[in-house]
């Protein structure tokens, strides 16, 4: 049975020209990330220097559904949906698509951490929040956008959290790796979360690929997309959630409310049963950690899932971990279910237990959002 609302919570944006023509400031115009599109080939831009432009995927194909296909070869920028990148497009997609409310992450921006200078960065963040703002000024009661802060540099990130919740943004967006070797329960990272904790904003954990940064997938497989893109999502997230809950953030915080975006499901019962064990049996080695972890994560962290997670989902339910789940779309990146992304997932719903889906698509991420 369909609930009376039904919220994506992980759909994304494709960042259209303007933010970094429009929205950037004249001195950092050429600097910030970018989409160029040259010779008929998109490729990524980060402090002026191109990179993707060889013969693998380039942006485009990562953000058109299918675009990672043969077919998709010769896609360009030009060619994302309009509905990545115009409010008014969206809302019909989000009609199409049976969808009251969409939670919508950065694509190209999720890589804002690739970027060395500080400055570049809370630069490239500044522009793609304020555009992010506006998109979702279209219409505030259906479209909500996360943020990005620019973790180069701790001081930036907490002044830009700190503009958020003004702007109408529901949160703010983090990769899995760590930037330049801070980890997120290092203390010097409190400032972010205290803003975030006062201010009402989600932490939304969203991995992708392609990315420079230090970890799993960039070290072990740059150039193949096919293994990065396999472990970059549920390797990242299983590094990062021992961090956020073994690290004892969610301890000292324990109002903020964390997700952990586009990795699945089924690695989350074991990682929470193996996250126990080691508390029980060597919780002596991590002094500062007050709760068991599957007690943390039951109070404040949140998983997504894909349309078609029935395994998945049975799983959570028999660990009693319903309330944690939220349900994405992925819209439009390449490998979404579109058209019929919420009927494929209301399938998934049906086929384990009639109840679930009002916990998945409405209270769960109300909850995660700050709506109630």
């Amino acid at each position: 049975m369909k609930p009376a609302k039904v919220i994506d919570a992980d759909g994304h944006i494709c960042e259209p020209e303007r933010v970094w023509t429009e929205y950037t400031s004249a001195k950092y115009r050429d600097a910030v990330l970018q989409v160029r599109t040259e010779n008929g080939r998109s490729s990524l831009a980060i402090e002026g220097q191109s990179r993707m432009a060889g013969d693998g995927p380039g942006p485009a194909q990562a953000c058109i559904p299918g675009g990672m296909g043969p077919s998709g070869q010769s896609l360009t920028w030009k060619d994302i949906l309009p509905g990545g990148y115009d409010p008014q497009a969206r809302l019909a997609v989000l009609d199409e698509e049976g969808i009251d409310q969409a939670l919508m992450f950065p694509s190209i921006h999720l890589l804002s951490g690739d970027i060395s200078d500080p400055k570049i960065a809370a630069e490239t963040c500044r522009a793609y929040n304020n555009w992010m703002s506006d998109f979702c000024k279209e219409s505030p009661e259906r479209l909500f956008g996360m943020g990005i802060i620019p973790m180069q540099d701790v001081d930036l990130a907490a002044a830009e959290a700190s503009r958020l919740a003004s702007l109408g943004l529901r949160g703010f967006a983090l990769r899995p790796e760590r930037y330049n070797d801070l980890a997120l329960y290092d203390e010097r990272c409190d400032r972010i979360w205290s803003v975030a904790q006062a201010d009402n904003l989600a932490v939304g954990i969203h991995g992708s690929f392609g990315s420079r940064m230090k970890g799993f997938s960039s070290e072990r497989y740059e150039g193949n997309v096919f293994y990065d893109h396999m472990i970059a999502h549920p390797f990242g997230q299983m590094a990062v959630m021992m961090d956020m809950i073994a690290g004892g953030v969610l301890d000292r915080f324990t109002k903020l409310r964390v997700g952990f975006f586009e990795s699945g499901l089924g690695w989350m019962p074991y990682w929470i049963d193996r996250l126990d064990e080691h508390f029980e049996v060597m919780g002596h080695h991590t002094p500062w950690l007050k709760r068991h972890p599957s007690e943390i994560f039951k109070t404040q962290c949140f998983v997504s899932m894909e349309a078609d997670e029935a395994s998945g989902l049975r799983w959570m339910q028999e660990k009693g971990l319903l309330d944690s789940i939220l349900w994405g779309s992925d819209y439009p990146h390449f490998d979404c279910t579109y058209p019929g992304a919420y009927q494929t997932a209301q399938t998934t719903f049906d086929s384990v237990a009639e109840d679930i889906a009002n916990k998945v698509v409405l209270e769960n991420p109300a909850r995660f959002m700050g709506l109630i």
